[in-house]
């Protein structure tokens, strides 16, 4: 006997699940934000991020995969066209999953899920890394600088404040107990 698919059974068979699971992707790429139970939600956001990155990829072979899932040409051409640019540079996390209360008539726990079409920032470089980073990289040749560069430029070194080493190794500690409590 097969072993059967891990999380909440939805009712019905496992070709009736596929099916629904692939009638919820398909409307949640046409409307980019759809509401239904929270089970189903949960159920659908691994098919619709696994269809998102095969979008991602691009190629004939990947919108056959999507193909033989939705079926709906309409459906496929506008996630590979229209979502999958948006999302190229997001490493994964496409849904969005948003509590809405419970239904009127049975108390089941409404949910909305979104597509995350907002374009990503890139994380800031911890300052460890970035560190190790600068002494690797070989240092370049200096150009020979006018006495008088130099003269101007030591007398605004001498007006700003100088951090000793001391007060840098203070800070680095701040910075590794911050990263300690995360």
């Amino acid at each position: 006997m097969p072993t059967p698919t891990k999380g909440p059974r939805l009712g019905g068979g496992p070709a009736h699940e596929r099916l629904m699971l692939a009638n919820l992707a398909a409307a949640l790429f046409t409307h980019k934000s759809i509401k239904t139970t929270e089970t189903k939600a949960k159920r659908l956001r691994p098919v619709a991020e696994r269809l998102i990155t095969f979008a991602k990829q691009g190629d004939l072979h990947a919108r056959r995969r999507v193909l033989a899932k939705i079926g709906d040409k309409a459906v496929v051409h506008e996630l590979f066209t229209e979502i999958a640019p948006l999302v190229a540079n997001r490493e994964g996390g496409y849904t969005r999953i948003t509590k809405l209360g419970f239904r009127k008539g049975d108390n089941a726990s409404m949910v909305q899920i979104e597509l995350v079409l907002e374009p990503v920032s890139p994380k800031p470089k911890s300052a460890k890394k970035s560190a190790a980073a600068a002494p690797a990289e070989a240092p370049a040749e200096e150009a020979p600088v006018d006495e008088t560069a130099a003269d101007e430029t030591a007398a605004v070194d001498s007006t700003e404040e100088t951090v000793t080493d001391s007060e840098v190794a203070v800070d680095e500690a701040a910075a590794s107990d911050e990263d300690a409590k995360k």
